[in-house]
């Protein structure tokens, strides 16, 4: 009874700890990368953002950098003065929390002329998809439909089905 008790706390542990490690890493551009004269709206509409993804802006370094910004700093284009750029050339970052999240670059007319500025929505991690179901879903204007219900079971379904035969076993 003792190996069945221990065996239902590391499969529950796992199953709880699992949404984390199915985090997606997006290279922002692709293979363009960070850069000027890029369509990074259209980039964007086919993916969906998940609180634990994370976005890498590659770049070489010294030719751009990245700002975080709030929505009038994306319109405007326009660094804030108290915030320090990311600069390495391999920028990650990580999506905390949920909610519109705009980005720009603060070299020279890089945003303004060259269009080198990203918005996207991040959703809250408890509707993220199954990787494999990430790349295809086209709707990230709507963060709460019937789709992400959908693959919230999918997702969780497993999970729930093996802490309930664990949960039969030990009865």
């Amino acid at each position: 009874m003792a190996y069945n008790s221990q065996l239902f706390i590391i499969l529950a542990t796992l199953a709880l700890v699992s949404p984390c490690i199915l985090a997606t890493e997006f290279i922002v551009g692709d293979d363009k990368g960070w850069t000027i004269n890029f369509d990074y709206q259209a980039w964007a509409q086919g993916k969906q953002f998940y609180v634990g993804d994370k976005l890498v802006f590659n770049y070489p370094k010294g030719a751009h950098n990245v700002f975080k910004v709030n929505g009038t700093g994306f319109q405007q284009c326009a660094a804030p003065l108290d915030s320090v750029p990311l600069t390495s050339g391999n920028d990650v970052i990580s999506l905390a929390t949920p909610g519109r999240k705009w980005y720009i670059c603060g070299v020279a007319k890089h945003c303004a002329v060259g269009n080198q500025k990203l918005l996207i929505t991040v959703l809250p991690s408890s509707f993220a998809p199954s990787p494999s179901l990430t790349a295809s879903s086209p709707n990230t204007s709507i963060p709460y439909t019937s789709a992400a219900s959908a693959s919230l079971g999918i997702k969780y379904g497993w999970m729930m089905a093996v802490v309930g035969i664990l949960g039969l076993l030990m009865a």
